[in-house]
């Protein structure tokens, strides 16, 4: 083959490389804005996949009848729950703030404070009379909040529209991945300029880590579950297996955490007269329940994949500082991936060289 030819070539090669670059981030500017959706409905095929290959086996092979039960089944006992308790929380927040906006703007703090228990009623009353301006200034900028208030609703509201629209992009990118999965990996395997064991390779080591983190989630959430409902019972708190499930629920949720019940029930506690059960409930849910996930949780993890308890700990943590709620499964998986990428490669070639 001659230069010029040879050349020609190498500058087509570049040119190419470049398009599949820009191309490249093309793609994850479009997918961007569902990545979150996509990746848990990834995480979520490879954990019920088990389960949909025995309904699909069940059903004489019918696997969107069998994608569709399970699609249900996540919707029924995940979603339905975390979507009811959200709304019931933006709804009752927006109530509670407007109640105290409209009430310290008609009678002031005085007349909030008469909503009262009688027991905290003396108290406050004793306290804002001590702090003298200091109370009038709380009351005109409580009064001055409304506009903000109404803001910060509407941004609630809206978030959980939001909300909603990334779980219905969840459960249709879990439907298609159940029932093309199978497909979807042979089609990479063909695409990616890897050879098809290490495709494979890098596909297990999703496999493990999603579900170490699942499983491992959902135990520790029980487990905070199971110690909240321990200190509800030292603090009779009422209807406290209520309050256990609802522990669990926000458990998983790592925005939020079990930790943020135990002290709105603190609050309810403060609010009839129990200053002290409020205080130790407040404390306990700090202390040991909210605790508990950053002890439980790494160490369940490091069980099932190979990366030590502190390691799996900081990726933890710096997922979710980064990325947020989702960053919970990012940060492992991003680390087993670069740690399964740097085993390949000394495996593959480092070895071979030498």
């Amino acid at each position: 083959m001659s230069e010029p030819v040879m050349s020609r070539d190498a500058s087509a090669r570049r040119f190419l490389f470049i398009l599949l670059l820009g191309s490249l981030l093309l793609v994850g500017f479009v997918a961007w804005p569902l990545a979150s959706a996509l990746l848990l409905a990834a995480v979520l095929a490879v954990v019920l996949g088990q389960l949909h290959d025995w309904l699909s086996a069940k059903f004489g092979g019918r696997r969107g009848l069998a994608a569709g039960l399970v699609l249900f089944a996540v919707l029924l006992l995940l979603i339905v729950p975390l979507v009811s308790l959200s709304a019931v929380i933006v709804k009752e927040a927006s109530d509670g703030a407007r109640f105290v906006l409209e009430t310290v703007r008609s009678e002031g703090l005085s007349g909030l404070i008469d909503w009262l228990p009688e027991r905290l009623q003396d108290f406050l009353r004793k306290a804002f009379e001590g702090l003298g301006d200091l109370g009038q200034l709380a009351q005109k900028h409580l009064g001055e909040q409304g506009p903000k208030a109404a803001t910060a609703v509407a941004a609630a509201i809206a978030a959980t529209g939001g909300l909603l629209f990334e779980l219905t992009m969840m459960l249709i990118a879990l439907f298609f991945l159940l029932v093309r999965g199978d497909a979807l990996l042979a089609w990479l395997d063909d695409v990616l300029p890897l050879r098809p064991s290490q495709t494979r390779e890098l596909a297990a080591e999703f496999k493990k880590v999603s579900y170490a983190v699942i499983v491992a989630t959902l135990l520790t959430a029980a487990v905070q579950a199971a110690a909240a409902l321990v200190g509800y019972f030292i603090a009779r708190v009422p209807h406290p297996l209520f309050f256990a499930g609802v522990t669990f629920f926000f458990a998983i949720i790592p925005a939020i955490g079990a930790g943020a019940v135990c002290l709105f029930a603190a609050l309810i506690l403060l609010a009839t007269g129990h200053p002290y059960m409020a205080i130790f409930l407040a404390a306990w849910g700090l202390l040991v329940v909210g605790l508990i996930d950053n002890v439980v949780k790494p160490f369940l993890i490091k069980g099932d994949v190979e990366m030590g308890g502190a390691v799996v700990f900081f990726a933890l943590i710096g997922g979710i500082a980064a990325f947020g709620m989702i960053g919970l499964l990012v940060g492992p998986l991003a680390l087993a991936a670069f740690l399964a990428l740097l085993r390949m490669y000394r495996r593959d070639y480092m070895r071979r060289s030498a």
